[in-house]
């Protein structure tokens, strides 16, 4: 049976205080006792999601003997949403902190990234590698190749142009934010009927947010 999100353990801790508040929300799970530790993984979600999308990855990753590391990066979820410091390289670095400094994890963790959350693994580690022992990423061209240069203006990524405008995008989506969001999950989705109204009525809650989108957009 899969555990509900609500009953995995959460946690948050606060990279930042000033001048703005940097706080991560955070989803952990150990191996069960006298099971043989076998490592870290740290789990990094895309857009539009949370660390709520690991929710069904989490109990059997713990179970096989791995500790899980799933956060809400900065402004994603039940973090905070400062004004500034989106790009790949602070994200990542805001992860390596929570781990190295904040849970004491010293050695190298094995970083999966999705989506969004690829374009951060990869820059966690390539700004890392010491920290990182394996990365997986998937479901993203990433920044800075000729696949993405050729295509991030491409009709089929119009979003990226779209989020990219100052103000508008926060301007049209208030208010349709579970239509707006459910685009994403009907089009880009294997299978969109695993998206139940249930996970659109929490993504709704999270998304709808104050600052939410605008930090999603940024």
């Amino acid at each position: 049976m899969t555990t509900p999100y609500s009953q995995l353990t959460h946690r948050q801790v606060w990279l930042e205080q000033e001048p703005e508040e940097v706080r991560i929300h955070y989803v952990e799970a150990q191996p069960p006792a006298g099971t043989e530790t076998k490592g870290t993984i740290l789990l990094i979600h895309g857009f539009p999601e949370t660390s709520y999308q690991f929710r069904h990855v989490i109990p059997p990753l713990s179970a096989a003997g791995y500790r899980i590391i799933a956060p809400d990066y900065r402004g994603a979820g039940y973090s905070s949403r400062p004004t500034t410091g989106y790009t790949k390289k602070i994200l990542a670095t805001d992860l390596h902190t929570l781990l190295t400094e904040k849970l004491g994890i010293k050695d190298p963790v094995h970083v999966v990234g999705h989506d969004i959350g690829g374009m951060v693994a990869h820059a966690y580690a390539h700004l890392f590698p010491s920290s990182c022992a394996s990365l997986i990423w998937g479901e993203c061209p990433l920044p800075g190749t000729t696949v993405y240069d050729t295509y991030k203006h491409h009709p089929a990524l119009w979003h990226f142009s779209f989020h990219s405008v100052p103000n508008l995008p926060e301007l049209l989506t208030t208010g349709h934010e579970r239509q707006y969001l459910k685009h994403f999950y009907d089009r880009l989705a294997q299978n969109p009927a695993a998206y139940t109204e249930a996970d659109l009525d929490f993504y709704e809650s999270q998304y709808s947010a104050p600052g939410a989108m605008r930090a999603g957009f940024e």
